[in-house]
């Protein structure tokens, strides 16, 4: 998929703004932030909390363990920041909620969220949150896989750095994201560097010869070797060529 945006801004609601100081000044999303591919506005759901001591929680009603995260904070924050009223419809962006009851993040859904020149992204927290937030508010939920956080701050981190590595410019090599593992259904083939000789493990000759026809080959056999004994169910969602076939039954 062809990356749509030359930049992109993401929003973030939080309860902990603190847990995204560090993550966000470092590496290559603190490089995009420097170089002006990304921006992040990291907002508190708690300064738009109404009474003094900004409570964003309560107990749910019919009973329960846990507490849940109060509508009336996170619809101001959003709806302040975004510049928009639920009422009006469709927002400006996507709205997407942090939870585990969302659709399950894969790389094409990451190359679907690059496509929006901004992004809002909403950290639940506690036992979950108020029901009417789900329903009027957010316009997407995304889980990062079948458990249960103590918040969605990290799930938020992981959509904003593996988004932002759509973005041209981020990563050195514009080719990266097109050869990442899962970009082309199957899981990245193996890499090696210098020195040749490691103690007694040495990089394979094919790599070594010069032969960019011969390495691609050698490149393509071992991404579908690799998935079919880790990922066999990657394979099944694919349309295997003659070739590949023969690339799989030349090594069993």
């Amino acid at each position: 998929m062809n990356r749509c945006v030359t930049a992109m801004h993401f929003d973030i609601f939080t309860l902990f703004p603190e847990a995204f100081d560090g993550p966000l000044r470092c590496s290559i999303v603190g490089r995009a932030i420097d170089r002006g591919l990304l921006s992040v506005g990291v907002h508190n759901i708690r300064d738009y909390a109404s009474d003094r001591h900004r409570v964003c929680d309560d107990y749910p009603y019919g009973g329960g363990a846990g507490m849940v995260l109060k509508p009336e904070p996170v619809f101001v924050a959003a709806e302040s920041v975004l510049n928009w009223s639920a009422a009006d419809g469709e927002p400006p962006c996507p709205i997407v909620l942090m939870t585990p009851q969302g659709r399950t993040l894969t790389q094409n859904l990451v190359s679907e969220l690059a496509e929006s020149p901004r992004l809002a992204l909403v950290c639940g927290h506690y036992e979950g949150v108020d029901e009417r937030i789900r329903e009027h508010l957010v316009t997407d939920e995304i889980s990062i896989g079948d458990y249960v956080l103590t918040g969605g701050e990290l799930p938020a981190l992981i959509i904003l750095d593996a988004v932002s590595r759509w973005i041209p410019g981020v990563l050195g090599d514009e080719d990266s994201v097109q050869e990442d593992s899962f970009a082309n259904g199957l899981i990245e083939h193996p890499h090696y560097t210098r020195p040749v000789a490691y103690r007694d493990w040495t990089v394979p000759e094919v790599l070594r010869s010069g032969d960019h026809g011969e390495i691609a080959r050698w490149r393509r056999q071992q991404s579908l070797l690799r998935t079919q004994q880790r990922r066999p169910d990657l394979l099944e969602r694919i349309s295997l060529t003659r070739e590949d076939t023969k690339l799989l039954d030349a090594q069993t």
